[in-house]
């Protein structure tokens, strides 16, 4: 079986305009994940999560690299069947959509008919009574069914913590369009720019 989520080499820059090629950001990004799981993501505003999750959806050109969801080089399928295989829920879970300028008659077929890759961008975690234990279900019912899911999360409050603590596997921090990939929650406190920007989270985690 291929990895569930194969990014290699994926690089977007983005410069200051059409004819000014003078790069103003750049994101790389080079990781795989083999099997379904719960991934948390974090990074400073800015930082290039929600452009990886453009990326991983195909709803934004790389500049170079690719990303293969299932085997399959998510930028060749049809627009109009991208979303299943990833799939991009912004914020009050919306769906992200987009176009393509090439046809879809030139595109290969998705071959899936349900989302392989599910990323939830900043999902609103509501601290009525059930609601987040309903969500967190809900995460862990698309795992069991083979499903990999991406929760974003731009943590300010303790709980949020303790949310990505109780419910994902490994992470991934951005900075600065760097991505990286860790192990599990030990190793996210252990990176020194993830420690960084949690930095009073885990002290009133700690009081």
């Amino acid at each position: 079986m291929p990895a569930m989520l194969h990014v290699q080499g994926l690089e977007k820059v983005y410069c200051k305009s059409r004819f000014d090629r003078t790069p103003t950001f750049r994101l790389t990004a080079d990781f795989t994940i083999e099997k379904p799981s719960v991934v948390g993501m974090m990074g400073p505003n800015g930082s290039g999560k929600t452009t990886l999750f453009e990326l991983i959806t195909g709803s934004n050109s790389p500049t170079a690299g690719e990303v293969q969801v299932m085997g399959r080089n998510i930028h060749r399928v049809r627009t109009d069947q991208r979303d299943r295989l990833a799939i991009h829920y912004h914020q009050s879970y919306q769906v992200r959509h987009f176009r393509s300028l090439m046809p879809n008659a030139l595109l290969e077929q998705a071959e899936s008919d349900y989302p392989m890759v599910h990323l939830f961008d900043e999902p609103q975690f509501n601290t009525q009574d059930g609601y987040i234990g309903f969500m967190l279900d809900f995460f862990r019912r698309l795992r069991s069914e083979g499903r990999l899911v991406f929760l974003c999360v731009h943590p300010n409050e303790p709980f949020h913590l303790e949310i990505l603590r109780e419910i994902c596997e490994s992470y991934i921090f951005v900075q600065k369009g760097s991505v990286t990939p860790l192990a599990d929650y030990q190793a996210l406190l252990a990176h020194p720019p993830a420690h960084a920007y949690l930095g009073n989270l885990l002290t009133e985690r700690a009081a």
